[in-house]
């Protein structure tokens, strides 16, 4: 592991980028600013490698104008209906950032911070203590997030946290990836599958409605290979509301091994292969549908709507506001623990 200077802050405050090698080609970047993997570079079927993460090239832009391009999410992962929830009774009040909801831990969630990185190993570890109050959420929480590159090209995220007062917590990755390579141009050739039989319709606002819907004959469904693009632009409700994939999927329960293969991604072009695996019960699958051409990477180039595609694993979005959900509640004595793997391999035998 190596550690460069990567910027610095509005206020000058020194932001790093620890880099993480293997034997086989991979190479991941990741900021002590909202634990950011800025890079990962992995080989494609022909042993060239390419950078297959959205990312931004100053701190600034990763402040202010990043829409949690390869962050940690939190503390609360995805919405929490009108920035508001009642726990134990007390009722608590978050900033809003999503017209009149909480996403992703409010305007300075956990993807604005800066993390005390250690290097133990061949594992990077970022710490956070995030104040009672923080953003609105009760207790003083105490996060780490582990990163460790695997010989077999496995990027393994662990996540524990604990608190003092009873809390919520959601906390998740949320790496935008493009297989062909950043800048490439869009994701619709590439061939999705989730684990996945159900999912969380929601509202017009992307509020879960609380039912647990099939996704078998919708276009929500990816119980087999299909490109991104082939339904993408159907006219389908919730299709319509998200102006495309921004959905959570309800992983089917663990047999035996706790984590287990989420979803799979394939790009035909590349021959790159991304499998995801996790405990969690929950994935959001999301094709950057709020790209408008704004944003420019690394590359150069500008990304555009379907320019790359999100794997979050998750709690359920709103889960404190829904009592049919299962709960996001912790405890004092109690730990967080959440283990998410990003498999690369390729169709080159």
């Amino acid at each position: 592991m190596r550690t460069e200077r990567f910027g610095v802050t509005d206020e000058g405050t020194p932001v790093d980028a620890h880099v993480l090698t293997n034997s086989a080609g991979t190479t991941v970047e990741i900021l002590d600013l909202g634990a950011i993997i800025s890079r990962l570079e992995v080989p494609d079927r022909e042993g060239r490698s390419a950078n297959v993460v959205l990312g931004l090239e100053t701190v600034s832009d990763y402040l202010h104008r990043s829409p949690h391009f390869g962050a940690i999410a939190g503390r609360y992962a995805n919405r929490i209906a009108g920035g508001r929830f009642i726990l134990d009774g007390a009722e608590y009040r978050l900033p809003t950032n999503a017209g009149a909801d909480t996403l992703h831990g409010g305007p300075h969630g956990l993807d604005k911070v800066l993390w005390q990185a250690s290097d133990e190993g061949e594992t990077l570890v970022l710490r956070h203590i995030s104040p009672d109050g923080d953003q609105g959420f009760p207790g003083t929480l105490a996060v780490e997030v582990r990163y460790s590159l695997g010989a077999a090209n496995e990027l393994r995220i662990d996540y524990t946290a604990t608190t003092d007062k009873p809390t919520v917590i959601n906390l998740t990755n949320h790496s935008y990836f493009n297989l062909a390579g950043e800048g490439a141009g869009d994701v619709l050739d590439h061939l999705v599958t989730i684990e996945a039989d159900t999912f969380t319709p929601t509202d017009v606002k992307q509020i879960p409605t609380g039912e647990i819907r099939a996704t078998g004959g919708t276009p929500l469904d990816f119980a087999h290979p299909t490109p991104i693009g082939q339904r993408i632009r159907m006219a389908d409700e919730q299709l319509l509301i998200a102006r495309g994939y921004d959905h959570n999927w309800v992983l089917r329960a663990a047999k035996g091994e706790t984590v287990r293969l989420a979803a799979r991604a394939y790009d035909p072009a590349s021959g790159r292969i991304l499998e995801v695996l996790t405990d969690a019960p929950a994935l959001q699958f999301y094709t950057g549908n709020g790209l408008d051409g704004r944003l420019v990477g690394p590359s150069g180039r500008a990304y555009r709507q379907g320019d790359g595609f999100c794997f979050e694993t998750q709690r359920f979005p709103d889960a404190p506001n829904q009592p049919g959900f299962p709960s996001a509640v912790l405890r004092p004595g109690e730990r967080f623990r959440s283990t998410t793997i990003f498999h690369f391999s390729t169709d080159r035998a």
